[in-house]
């Protein structure tokens, strides 16, 4: 199909039907991997300039399709012909059968709202996207995208009810949309696990500017399904409101490949759970029988190592946020590399009642509640005209690091009897700055950071 524009007037709804029988199998990229399933709503396969404008609506009645999911994750079986057309076309292929991946075992692998699968030069302009089945809209191994003013809705209910995936895909451009979904907002990804690295296309080239994101389990994510690799990032001028975490970056043991070139400048925050998150040991998505996965000890570096490097944040104000000011964890034998913050002014919520909870879900539960800044496994970390305003605890707490640099990270009113910095295990520290130099000694305090659950 070439050369073609669906175009929505103005009051229009192109409303699709929630009767799975209607919906042919066809092979997709689906959770991130490779394999058939349910076909996307409105489904473009090996297309070339395809446009969807105008300003009406695409509605894709998800609510029966997300009743299924729910049984599901209660336990209860579901079967139907299709389900086992969907098995009999996967029989061969086994991977995710040893992840947490709800759906695999019934194979009711529920279909995106649109989908374009090996598709060039495709444009989403003006429409509203909402109550999609699965993830609202997907690119999946497409080239020079441009996706601008777009509406993207779910309620915020939706089980895994992701705005816009961009899937191993080159040259995508998003531009002033907006996202109010019950998941992540803008993700990008890359395939997941051996799958991934199998077919090995990138996610590069990015740009994301002039957007707003209102509620979501994050603003813009990397990964995890990062297995193809991650880079040439731009995240700027976006506004996120109620987003539980705003610029995530999250991967894992098993994912290997990298995420890297990074840049993000900008952003305005209100009343996110935690403004950056960059975690290296993402606890979900690995396979049960390898706790080695989680350990805590340093594993020989192979295939399945990620790398996270070169990523900059700048000119970031974010205020009530309510868990940390930030969260940075990497591996023990792979630290993440090469992070700057500069220009980044963080406000922690005054409100003692109001809950925090765990910055990013890495090996171990670590719940916050009006921290400051948090910092483990990390290598040439660079902090610059940076001010945090805590409820409890230091600015910064970061350990078992190498190459430390801070120069103006300050701490506004200050919690008496609390170091500006509290470090452990750091090779190569720099401290420069005002506050450093009228605090002296109560600026630092060396020690591990003790918590409740550690006691």
């Amino acid at each position: 199909m070439y050369h073609m524009t669906l175009y929505l007037e103005r009051g229009a709804t192109l409303s699709f039907t929630d009767n799975f029988s209607q919906y042919p199998i066809v092979k997709t990229r689906w959770s991130g991997y490779v394999c058939h399933a349910f076909m996307p709503l409105l489904f473009g396969n090996q297309v070339e300039n395809v446009s969807i404008k105008g300003e009406g609506t695409i509605d894709g009645n998800g609510e029966a399709w997300w009743q299924v999911n729910r049984r599901l994750r209660d336990g209860d079986d579901y079967y139907s012909e299709k389900t086992q057309e969907i098995a009999e076309a996967n029989q061969t292929f086994t991977e995710p059968a040893d992840t947490n991946l709800v759906e695999w075992p019934s194979q009711f692998l529920r279909p995106p709202l649109v989908q374009f699968y090996q598709a060039e030069h495709i444009t989403m302009q003006g429409v509203t996207v909402k109550n999609s089945p699965f993830w609202n809209t997907h690119f999946v191994f497409c080239r020079d995208v441009n996706v601008h003013h777009v509406r993207f809705q779910n309620p915020s209910d939706t089980p895994n009810g992701d705005g816009l995936d961009v899937d191993s895909s080159q040259n995508v451009r998003i531009s002033d949309c907006h996202f109010d979904v019950g998941d992540d907002c803008v993700v990008l990804k890359s395939g997941i696990n051996q799958d991934g690295r199998y077919h090995g296309i990138p996610t590069k080239n990015i740009t994301v500017s002039n957007c707003t994101m209102q509620h979501g389990h994050g603003g813009v994510v990397l990964g995890s399904e990062n297995s193809g690799g991650i880079e040439n990032v731009v995240v700027s001028n976006c506004i996120f409101d109620g987003t539980d975490r705003g610029i995530r970056v999250k991967t894992n043991r098993e994912r290997g490949s990298y995420i890297r070139n990074i840049l993000i400048s900008n952003i305005m925050m209100d009343s996110v759970l935690c403004p950056i998150a960059i975690n290296s040991f993402y606890r979900h998505g690995v396979s049960k029988s390898n706790q080695a996965l989680l350990d805590g000890n340093i594993i020989p570096v192979s295939e399945k190592t990620p790398v996270v490097e070169q990523i900059r944040v700048q000119q970031v104000m974010a205020r009530n946020c309510r868990a940390a000011a930030g969260f940075i964890y990497g591996l023990p034998e792979m630290p993440v590399r090469d992070i700057s913050i500069e220009h980044v002014t963080v406000e922690m919520t005054e409100d003692a009642s109001t809950p925090g909870g765990e910055p990013d879900m890495v090996r171990e539960k670590i719940e916050m509640a009006g921290e400051g800044i948090f910092a483990k496994y990390v290598e040439n970390l660079t902090f610059h005209h940076v001010k945090v305003k805590t409820r409890t605890g230091p600015a910064l707490h970061v350990e078992e690091a190498k190459q430390v640099i801070l120069d103006q990270l300050s701490q506004q009113e200050k919690p008496n009897d609390t170091p500006v910095v509290r470090y452990h295990h750091i090779n190569d520290l720099h401290v420069s700055g005002l506050q450093y130099q009228k605090l002296a000694e109560g600026y630092l305090k060396e020690g591990a950071l003790i918590r409740n659950e550690d006691i």
